[in-house]
């Protein structure tokens, strides 16, 4: 595939998350049955950009109120800590660390997946099938946020209102970031996630240098990469304080208020 094509598919899915977000607004209510309970101590595993989806949901869920809920990346789990429930999210169904982990736990699973029959949804308990989601690029995007939005959805989110936010995002004129040599995601709560996950698309789409962290820790070292020519985007509400220290290095800062998904 030439990195033409693959630009071109990257594009007309980040475009289409919008009309993905309103086929899972349509698809949830046959599904969200089958994800924890109010309650429930739950463990949610993904890898890559599945990882930092299953970041934002395991904190948000735990400040809806609706239990303790762990975060792990595939290879990491841990086998010994009691849960009555995991949560798992691979696009393709072959991620071999989810595999991995889904062979060896007994504990009731439920899986997110694009692929019907994959091999993930050989081991879980339960799978939630989104094929409508899947993606010909390699870089996850509409996928990754198709399955957030369908699990914010069952802790309340009404997601036809974010939807307007996602649309509102692709119209908006990038300015000066197209000039900046480098940018840095921040986040706090469940952005954090968010945060990485811009990061990490940065990266892959285009090998630019793109770093995250918890807003913050910012202050904490890594202010330092902070000068002109550079950028630092805020997902979600950062402290006044933090945002003026920012300016102060000469460095662009953009934020929005926008729900935070939207900016993906």
């Amino acid at each position: 595939m030439s990195i033409k094509i693959a630009c071109e598919y990257a594009d007309a899915e980040i475009a289409s998350q919008p009309s993905i977000w309103a086929q899972v607004a349509d698809f949830a209510p046959s599904s969200l049955h089958l994800l924890p309970e109010k309650g429930e101590k739950v463990a949610v595993v993904g890898c890559g950009s599945s990882w930092f989806m299953s970041m934002a949901y395991a904190s948000l869920r735990e400040a809806a109120g609706h239990g303790d809920t762990d975060v792990y990346v595939g290879s990491e789990m841990n086998y010994e800590r009691k849960y009555d429930k995991i949560v798992s999210i691979s696009r393709s169904g072959t991620t071999t660390e989810v595999v991995k982990m889904l062979e060896k736990t007994k504990i009731p699973s439920v899986m997110l997946t694009s692929v019907h029959g994959s091999p993930v949804t050989k081991h879980a308990t339960h799978s939630i099938v989104m094929p409508f989601a899947d993606e010909k690029s390699v870089l996850q995007t509409r996928w990754a946020t198709a399955a957030l939005g369908l699990l914010r959805m069952h802790l309340g989110f009404d997601l036809r209102s974010i939807i307007k936010d996602a649309q509102e995002a692709l119209t908006c004129d990038l300015g000066d970031l197209v000039n900046v040599q480098q940018i840095t995601f921040l986040g706090r709560g469940w952005t954090i996630g968010l945060a990485q996950e811009a990061a990490l698309k940065t990266r892959e789409s285009s090998q630019f240098w793109a770093e995250a962290y918890p807003a913050l820790d910012y202050r904490h070292g890594p202010l330092s990469i902070s000068e002109p020519g550079r950028a630092v985007w805020a997902f979600g509400e950062i402290p006044d304080d933090l945002i003026r220290d920012i300016k102060k290095t000469g460095a662009l800062f953009e934020s929005s208020t926008l729900d935070p998904m939207a900016h993906l």
